[in-house]
């Protein structure tokens, strides 16, 4: 669950009356685990020098955002569990005690909050974004640090098996009208519409290179035919058919589009791992996202599309020289 019409962090709203919305929730006897997330901003003093990291602020008998690796999970008030960003950035251990700031006001330079934790583990954020320094802790600890009493950014929610999941968003939605009830596939349908921008901008960059292909073919084919009349028209005068010159042009026409397409498509595959390599070392971006993804299916359409292109560059000029009078041609070519 979001604010309404949002995605998960996608905004600073949170959802208010974390209490009710658990109650009303519980209602429902297919929901086993409700689990309200807070996320926030923590500042960490550290030999002269503060540390930003993320936080989290969950209930760890129910959280499912994090994995931990060693140590345990921080249950106490001062207790606090950072990844491993946070202790190669900071340097600091389990078991050591650092001191832990909210709400940082720069013009003040003072902090809402600030207390003593202790550290109690290593965890596995399991939607954190790369080298992002990030931390975890009790709930009730990180609304009343950032005094946001009853509030949390989102709610996880498992459903019990064999229910039908989007049946039950619609029951959330009409229940809670304030949140939006995001499923794994309207969540992804929701990402897909914000791509549709540049998946409309790839289809007309597609069709324009399509199109342009076509017309470079069909020159290449054309200036190549008219240097070879006179070779034509001889194979025509001693009795090749019509439709061998076609075939025999046309097929060229697609040898050249098939080699062009290939030695694109590993142009494109080196160019794209460099520019995924780039685009996903931004901070804040998840670390198993990727820009461009090699889709063989895609590959083979691509492929099918340019051999058409590259038959119907060949079939204009092929038809013109197949057509051109023998006798008289030959003249024109001895001539010449």
């Amino acid at each position: 669950l979001a604010p309404k019409g949002t995605l998960p962090f996608d905004t600073d709203a949170t959802i208010e009356g974390v209490s009710g919305i658990v109650a009303r929730l519980s209602m429902n006897k297919d929901l086993i685990t409700i689990s309200p997330v807070l996320g926030s901003t923590i500042h960490v003093p550290i030999r002269g020098r503060t540390y930003t990291s993320a936080t989290l602020g969950a209930h760890p008998e129910l959280q499912g955002d994090y994995e931990l690796l060693s140590g345990r999970d921080p249950i106490a008030p001062d207790e606090i569990a950072v990844n491993d960003d946070f202790i190669a950035a900071t340097g600091v251990k389990a078991g050591d005690t650092i001191q832990v700031s909210t709400g940082y006001d720069p013009q003040l330079r003072t902090y809402t909050d600030s207390r003593a934790m202790v550290i109690t583990g290593r965890v596995r954020f399991l939607y954190g974004a790369a080298n992002q320094l990030a931390t975890a802790m009790n709930l009730p600890v990180l609304q009343e640090m950032t005094t946001l009493r009853d509030d949390a950014s989102l709610f996880m929610i498992k459903v019990r098996d064999g229910v039908d999941v989007e049946q039950t968003r619609a029951w959330i939605e009409k229940e809670i009208p304030e949140v939006s009830a995001l499923s794994i596939a309207t969540a992804l349908e929701q990402v897909d519409q914000r791509l549709s921008y540049f998946r409309q901008l790839a289809f007309i960059l597609g069709t324009v290179s399509l199109f342009v292909g076509f017309l470079l073919v069909t020159t290449l084919m054309t200036v190549s035919v008219n240097e070879r009349i006179g070779e034509i028209t001889v194979m025509r005068a001693l009795g090749v058919s019509k439709a061998h010159v076609v075939q025999q042009i046309v097929l060229e026409g697609v040898v050249i589009t098939i080699g062009g397409a290939l030695a694109g498509l590993a142009l494109g595959l080196v160019t794209a791992r460099y520019l995924n390599g780039i685009l996903s070392s931004f901070p804040g971006l998840p670390v198993a996202i990727d820009f461009f993804l090699f889709q063989p299916k895609a590959a083979w359409m691509s492929l099918g599309m340019l051999s058409l292109s590259g038959i119907a560059a060949g079939v204009y000029p092929s038809l013109r020289a197949a057509s051109l009078p023998i006798a008289t041609t030959l003249r024109e070519e001895a001539i010449a």
